[in-house]
């Protein structure tokens, strides 16, 4: 850890006294020492600081840019240092506290391990090293009594001054003034009317210490660097605290004793009297100048002219700052150098046994004075004022920020919710995008009420700036005006699109209702108009008069329907209708079509004409059909009743043909000659099987593919008749070629029977196997 260290003093000009060995060697400064440094270095620096019209209020903070540091070392060098830097850098802060610490190093003192990074970063420890090696340098090293100096002169002068005075033993700067007496006597002894030392008890510490530094603040203008509790409550006080204290009261001692010792000098030059004339003509312009400068100034201190912008009234402020710092503390001097000319005029005549001088009418040392105070109290003042106003402008300028930032966000916020709100995208929307759409805009109402807290926040800070009286109210108020109205505005469209969503929302389920109605009703009805078209229009085979007449009595069936169905088709189509109504007479646009069904008013009413179309054309082909199947019919019955006719007689014929062959009834040649005749019997019959063929033909050209009439075909007859044929011309070949025989080979006719007997014997044995 640093130290502070210093050269030790010897008695030579160019060095310190030693440090105590409690000073703090390692950093681990005593917590009331601490304190008791702290309070006292603060009301040393500031009873110095208030000569250019300031102070500081916390030791490591007010130091910390180094522009007050440098103001102190010139109040109390009275020498000028170089230029401050008014940035707010750290940069900056850092050049003020080495031009300072620079300083302090060409007044001969050798600074160790102080550096400026340490008092701008508020070290504390640091920062009261540094106070404590000022107060060293400028307090206490010129302190000279008998050829000891600083901390040794400064002892031995409170040891001569307190040496009558019983209880006070001065030895050092720390449990020596414990009780306060030491205090007490170095004040009677100079001013012995402020304190009656005969009523003071060394048992009463408390009382004793507040009774000296009360009255060192009221009327030696020493401010109070130290609490008597924290001394009494201290084992051992901190050295540097009372040293600085007791400096002091040295200062205020020796001035005014010095002052006593040039006075007496002058006595001895009273006689001159040109020299006290010079004096008076001297005091009377200085004077008449301060109380001119004073006349002057005291105008621009009560000027209370605000101004609108903060950077103007710091200017005000760093005005009045520069006032004091360079204007002030001149004629501060000026002030003090009359008082002490009027004092030393005054007394020169007043030895040299001359009347005493009077100034001009106001130009008295209490005229001055009375003026200077009406300076010091315009100044406080202005001061207040000046420091009033700039918290009045920073209140100012920070609600003005604040409504500007919460006006922004709510223009943002706002900015184009009006067409939003005027949109008309339900007039097209479906019941589902209603729906979206107002769960939308609840979200957005919620929203909305939400953003009410901070449109009363912007009307509310609107009116404090207009109570603080801020320069831009007007704009303020207009924007704050507009906000509301388009506040207002909003509430009114939001009411308004909610009713309109909400009447919407009602329509739509009314609608879709009669949609779905619509539906249900139109879906069945429109299968049975398709069922009755493809019905109608179903191509239909038949085959019998039964068949046609059942088609028949189903068509008057379904034709019985028909007003029924034409009534459910007007409800149908009503339903659509009231829709219709309903969009026409609230101007509702509904977007798209039914969305339960494809199925549309002009499609129903389509298919019922095609219905209807259809039933007269399915009662022409029912009556065509029936009228056809009646034809068939006959020619069935034509047909049977030939076919009847002839299918037994070649049956017969067949019969009968084989009896003949079997029967020996004459000659081989009287049964050619019969077979012969019977034969062309048969061929005669020929016309009627060709009748039976046309007819036949007829049928097939109507596609008639059965007959309940008959069981003979066509083919039967035909089978039936060509065998008929065969059969005949077989058995007259057989009977030719039997008279063949016999004729060939001379047998008779009785043999000839026989043979034929013994074959048609034969025949017949078959023809019974062949049939069972």
């Amino acid at each position: 850890m640093p130290n502070f260290d210093m050269d030790p003093y010897d008695g030579d000009e160019n060095n310190y006294m030693h440090q105590e060995d409690d000073w703090d060697r390692d950093m681990l400064l005593d917590p009331a020492w601490e304190k008791q440094q702290r309070k006292t270095f603060t009301a040393w620096c500031n009873s110095h600081l208030r000569k250019a019209g300031t102070q500081i209020e916390n030791i490591e903070e007010d130091f910390r840019d180094g522009l007050k540091l440098m103001l102190l070392l010139e109040v109390i060098s009275g020498e000028r240092l170089a230029k401050p830097e008014r940035g707010k850098m750290r940069v900056h802060k850092i050049s003020n506290v080495n031009k300072a610490l620079h300083y302090i190093t060409s007044k001969g003192v050798k600074l160790v391990s102080i550096g400026a990074e340490e008092i701008v970063d508020g070290n504390a420890k640091m920062t009261l090293g540094m106070i404590w090696t000022i107060i060293l340098r400028f307090a206490i090293q010129d302190i000279s009594v008998e050829e000891t100096s600083a901390k040794e002169g400064l002892l031995l002068w409170c040891q001569r001054k307190t040496a009558p005075y019983k209880n006070v033993n001065i030895q050092n700067f720390h449990i020596s003034w414990k009780d306060g007496l030491g205090f007490c006597a170095l004040i009677h002894r100079h001013r012995p009317e402020l304190i009656d030392y005969g009523k003071l008890r060394k048992d009463d510490p408390m009382t004793n210490l507040n009774t000296a530094f009360d009255v060192a603040e009221k009327y030696l203008d020493i401010p109070k660097m130290l609490d008597a509790e924290d001394i009494v409550g201290t084992a051992r006080p901190d050295q540097k605290a009372i040293m600085t204290y007791v400096s002091s009261f040295y200062h205020a001692f020796s001035g005014a004793q010095k002052a006593e010792t040039a006075a007496n000098r002058i006595c001895k030059v009273l006689a001159v009297n040109q020299e006290n004339e010079q004096l008076m003509e001297d005091y009377e312009k200085l004077a008449s100048d301060l109380l001119e400068w004073i006349r002057r100034t005291i105008p621009w201190l009560e000027n209370r002219s605000p101004e609108n912008t903060m950077q103007a009234m710091q200017q005000k402020l760093e005005d009045f700052r520069g006032y004091r710092r360079q204007h002030k503390p001149p004629k501060v001097q000026e002030k003090c150098q009359l008082e002490i000319n009027f004092n030393t005029l005054q007394t020169k005549l007043r030895l040299s046994n001359r009347p005493a001088f009077m100034p001009s009418e106001g130009k008295m040392v209490s005229d001055i004075s009375n003026a200077w105070g009406g300076l010091e109290g315009a100044e406080k003042g202005y001061e207040e004022w000046l420091l009033n106003e700039i918290r009045r402008l920073e209140r100012l300028d920070h609600l003005a920020e604040k409504f500007r930032q919460k006006a922004a966000i709510h223009e943002a916020w706002t900015e184009g919710k009006e067409e939003m709100l005027q949109a008309r995208d339900f007039e097209t929307a479906s019941l589902s995008d209603i729906k979206a759409l107002l769960k939308k805009h609840e979200a957005f109402e919620s929203d909305l009420a939400a953003h009410q807290d901070r449109v009363e926040q912007i009307a509310a800070i609107a009116q404090e700036l207009n109570e603080l009286d801020y320069y831009d109210s007007p704009s303020v108020n207009a924007r704050c005006q507009r906000i509301c109205d388009q506040w207002d505005a909003l509430g009114g469209l939001t009411q308004q699109r909610s009713e309109a969503l909400q009447r919407t929302e009602k329509l739509l389920e009314t609608i879709d209702q009669l949609y779905l109605e619509f539906a249900k009703r139109a879906a069945p009805f429109n299968n049975w108009m398709e069922g009755a078209m493809e019905d109608l229009q179903d191509t239909f085979i038949v085959h019998t008069i039964e068949e046609i007449q059942g088609l028949s009595t189903a068509h008057e069936q379904f034709k019985a329907t028909l007003p029924e169905a034409d009534k459910e088709r007007g409800a149908i189509l009503g339903i659509h209708n009231e829709i219709a109504k309903i969009v026409a007479t609230y101007h509702v646009n509904i977007a798209g079509t039914n969305p339960y069904t494809t199925i549309n008013p002009q499609e129903i009413n389509t298919k019922w004409d095609k219905v209807r179309h259809l039933v007269p054309q399915r009662d022409q082909a029912l009556i065509e059909e029936h009228a056809r199947q009646q034809n068939n019919e006959r020619l069935r019955r034509q047909f049977a009743n030939q076919a009847n006719v002839i299918g037994p007689w070649i049956q017969t014929k067949m019969q009968e043909i084989g009896r003949i062959s079997i029967e020996m009834h004459g000659t081989l040649e009287d049964q050619l000659t019969h077979l012969r005749q019977y034969e062309k019997n048969i061929v005669n019959y020929k016309p009627k099987i060709d009748q039976l063929e046309g007819d036949h033909q007829l049928i097939q050209e109507a596609l008639i593919f059965d007959n309940k009439h008959t069981n003979y075909t066509m083919e039967h007859v035909r089978v039936g008749w060509e065998q008929l044929l065969t059969t005949i011309a077989r058995t007259i070949n057989e009977i030719e070629n039997q008279i063949l025989t016999r004729d060939a080979k001379g047998i008779s006719q009785e043999q000839m029977n026989e043979f034929r007997a013994s074959f048609n014997h034969f025949d017949r044995r078959t023809s019974t196997k062949q049939g069972g």
